[in-house]
C-alpha cells in the first residue's frame, strides 16, 4: 500500500467515525462539543466552535477542545501533511480555508474560497453546502500546516454537525409552536362569576415536552354559580391535545344546559363513547355556589381535590369515583360539602402528585400534609403547591386550578 493509499484509508476511517460520534443527541450544545472533541483528536489541534443564534447576529462560544497530545494514533498521518516547501498538487487543488485571524463572520464567509490549506489555523463555516451557516469552526495548532486530507475531514465534520444542528433547531421550533398552542388552550378558560377568585397553572412534562392532554376550565352558570373543571386525556403529544380540545368543547356545550355535575359527566361520557377516535380521559367537575357556600363534586376516574383552610392546613375531599370518560359505562355520583369563606379549593391532574414507583395514597398524603401560609388565596396556593411538590420537574403534565369565594365587603 502506497503512502497516499494509506492516507486515504485513514481519512475514510476518520469520516466514518465522525458519523458515529457527532450528533448523537438533538441538543445543539452537545453536538458542538462532540464536533470539537472529534476534531481535536483527529487534527491534533485546539478547536473552538462559535454559534450564531440567528443569521447576522453576534457569535457565541459554544464548545472548545484541546488535542489529547502529539502523535495521537487516531489523527491523519503526518506523512500526508504538506512539506515545508509547499503543498502537493493534490493539496493545491483542494478547496482551502480562510487565513486565520479575521472575525468569525469573515472566516465563515471566506473559508470556502481561500487558498491551499497550509496555514497553522483553519476556519470553516458550520453549514451544509450553500445554506446559511450556523456558525464557525476554528482549528489551530503549532507545527506544520494542515494537509488536504485533514481539511477534508474538517469540512466533512463541520457539514455533518451543521446537518444535526439544523435538525435540532427545527425540532425546537416545532416544540415551541406546540407548547405555545397548549398554553394558549389552557390559559384561556371561561370566565367565572365575579364572586369567585380563581388562579390556574399548566406545566409541560420536562423541558422538551410537546403538548399533552391536561387542561382546566371554568364555566359561568345561572344564579351566580360557576363550574370548575380539570381533565386529563390519556397520552401526550398533538393527538392528546386535539382530543383535549374536543373534550373541552363538548363540556362547554353540555355545561350550558346547567345540569348537575354528575349528569354533565354522564352526558359527556355518552357523547365521547360514540366516537371511537377519542382517547379516554379522567375529569373532575365542581359546581361552586357562593350564595349557599357549597361545592358539589363529580369525578370520572380523577384524583380527589384538596381544600386549604384559612389557617393553611389541607384536607382531601372524599369522593365516589366513576369510570373515566369515553367508556360509556356511566355511574357518576355527586357529593356536596360546604365551602366556607377563606377556604381555597384546589383541583389538579395526577402529574402534580404522582411519582414513579410510589403508591398514589402516599402521593396524596404528601399533598394533604402541606401547610401553607395562613390566608393564602388562589394565586399563592398555586405557586406554593407547585413549588413544594417540585412540579417543575414532574414526569407528567401538570394542570392546577384554585378557587375561593370572594369575600363580600362589609357594609
Amino acid at each position: 500500500m502506497t503512502e497516499r493509499d494509506e492516507a486515504l484509508l485513514t481519512r475514510a476511517r476518520a469520516l466514518e467515525q465522525a458519523i458515529g460520534e457527532i450528533g448523537t443527541t438533538l441538543d445543539e450544545t452537545t453536538t458542538c462539543r462532540e464536533l470539537a472533541s472529534f476534531l481535536a483528536r483527529h487534527l491534533h489541534g485546539s478547536v473552538t466552535v462559535d454559534l450564531l443564534d440567528e443569521p447576522g447576529g453576534r457569535p457565541r462560544h459554544a464548545a472548545s477542545a484541546d488535542p489529547q497530545g502529539p502523535g495521537s494514533p487516531t489523527g491523519i498521518p503526518a506523512a500526508s501533511r504538506p512539506s515545508a516547501t509547499g503543498p502537493s498538487a493534490s493539496e493545491a487543488s483542494a478547496p482551502g480555508p480562510a487565513a486565520f485571524g479575521a472575525s468569525p463572520e469573515e472566516r465563515a464567509v471566506s473559508a470556502a474560497s481561500a487558498g491551499p490549506p497550509d496555514a497553522p489555523g483553519l476556519a470553516v463555516p458550520l453549514a451544509v453546502h450553500d445554506e446559511e451557516p450556523f456558525g464557525t469552526v476554528i482549528v489551530t495548532r503549532h507545527g506544520p500546516g494542515f494537509s488536504a486530507d485533514e481539511f477534508a475531514v474538517l469540512r466533512h465534520a463541520a457539514r455533518l454537525a451543521a446537518r444535526h444542528l439544523g435538525h435540532a433547531r427545527r425540532l425546537v421550533a416545532t416544540e415551541d409552536t406546540a407548547l405555545h398552542l397548549q398554553r394558549a388552550l389552557v390559559a384561556e378558560p371561561g370566565r367565572p362569576h365575579p364572586n369567585l377568585e380563581i388562579a390556574g397553572g399548566y406545566l409541560p412534562a420536562g423541558p422538551r415536552a410537546l403538548v399533552g392532554g391536561d387542561w382546566f376550565e371554568t364555566v359561568r352558570l345561572h344564579f351566580g354559580r360557576s363550574l370548575l373543571v380539570v381533565g386529563d386525556v390519556m397520552g401526550h403529544g398533538l393527538d392528546a391535545a386535539v382530543d383535549m380540545n374536543a373534550y373541552r368543547t363538548a363540556l362547554r356545550e353540555v355545561a350550558a344546559t346547567d345540569l348537575p355535575p354528575h349528569r354533565v359527566l354522564r352526558h359527556l361520557d355518552s357523547v365521547v363513547a360514540g366516537d371511537d377516535a377519542r382517547r379516554p380521559a379522567t375529569c373532575l367537575l365542581v359546581r361552586v355556589d357562593p350564595a349557599r357556600g357549597t361545592a358539589t363534586f363529580a369525578s370520572a376516574g380523577h384524583l380527589p381535590p384538596v381544600v386549604f383552610g384559612p389557617d393553611g392546613s389541607a384536607e382531601l375531599v372524599d369522593l365516589p369515583v366513576g369510570p373515566p370518560l369515553g367508556t360509556g359505562v356511566g355511574g357518576y355520583e355527586p357529593t356536596t360539602r360546604p365551602l366556607a369563606p377563606g377556604e381555597t379549593l384546589l383541583i389538579f391532574t395526577d402529574g402534580l402528585v404522582e411519582r414513579r414507583g410510589e403508591d398514589i395514597d402516599l402521593s396524596l398524603a404528601r399533598l394533604a400534609a402541606l401547610r401553607l401560609p395562613a390566608g393564602s388565596g388562589p394565586e399563592q396556593v398555586v405557586e406554593e403547591v407547585l413549588h413544594r411538590l417540585d412540579a417543575h420537574h414532574a414526569e407528567d403534565d401538570v394542570a392546577v386550578l384554585a378557587a375561593r369565594v370572594r369575600a363580600r365587603p362589609t357594609p
